[in-house]
């Protein structure tokens, strides 16, 4: 079940954070403080709560909290979403995606997407493709990761970066033509990168601002540390 458009489209935000309910540390409860509009998704809802965040969305079939919690997850928030755990089509997290994307934000942020099931994992990974051909900045952040999609251009700088040493690159389509990077320790002219090759694994930045641009395909930029 999703929200409905009509009472959506009446909204206006720049920037909606969902928390699912993968690996969550309290340093990305940093997110919340840029954003317009606060989506819980099952557990992270519960998370969100715990560390005095108010969601202004709790959505999910909620099967990996007690009753107990969910109930607290239901009177806490703004507005409460549930779904059976069985009769659905989409994972919790992409029924809170689409209900982000609903709203054409210029940036979600998805925190708790990433984790020890790596199935979810991945498919979390792949919803980037969606905000991608919806023109809408999406990144998945995680205590060691910033994960982002382009078919056209990312510009990074050091201050976007913070704590983050690395900018991996990796196709999300079977090729990926014409990388051309600036501003990094290794630079790379019209090349291309094809699924399974890991030569754009461990670049850094090296000047205030880098520019990843791309002619064809679909290319995951990871920012990361150890």
């Amino acid at each position: 079940m999703l929200e409905s458009s009509k009472s959506q489209k009446q909204d206006n935000y720049n920037h909606i954070v969902i928390f699912a309910g993968g690996q969550l540390h309290t340093e990305l409860i940093l997110y919340t403080d840029s954003a317009d509009f606060i989506i819980g998704a099952d557990r992270g809802a519960l998370f969100l709560i715990s560390h005095g965040i108010i969601p202004d969305l709790a959505i999910g079939d909620f099967d990996s909290v007690t009753d107990e919690e969910r109930a607290l997850v239901e009177s806490t928030s703004k507005r409460y979403v549930g779904c059976d755990a069985v009769d659905k089509n989409y994972t919790d997290t992409e029924l809170a995606f689409q209900t982000a994307l609903s709203y054409k934000p210029d940036l979600i942020t998805i925190c708790g997407a990433t984790g020890t099931r790596l199935d979810h994992t991945l498919a979390n990974i792949h919803l980037l493709r969606q905000a991608v051909e919806a023109n809408i900045m999406c990144r998945i952040a995680d205590n060691n990761n910033l994960i982002m999609l382009t078919k056209k251009e990312i510009v990074v700088s050091a201050q976007h970066l913070q704590h983050f040493k690395y900018v991996s690159l990796l196709p999300l389509s079977m090729e990926v033509r014409g990388i051309t990077l600036s501003g990094f320790a290794y630079p790379l002219q019209d090349a291309t990168l094809q699924i399974g090759q890991s030569v754009g694994i461990s670049n850094e930045l090296v000047a205030a601002t880098g520019s990843i641009r791309i002619v064809s395909g679909y290319l995951l930029v990871i920012c990361s540390r150890d």
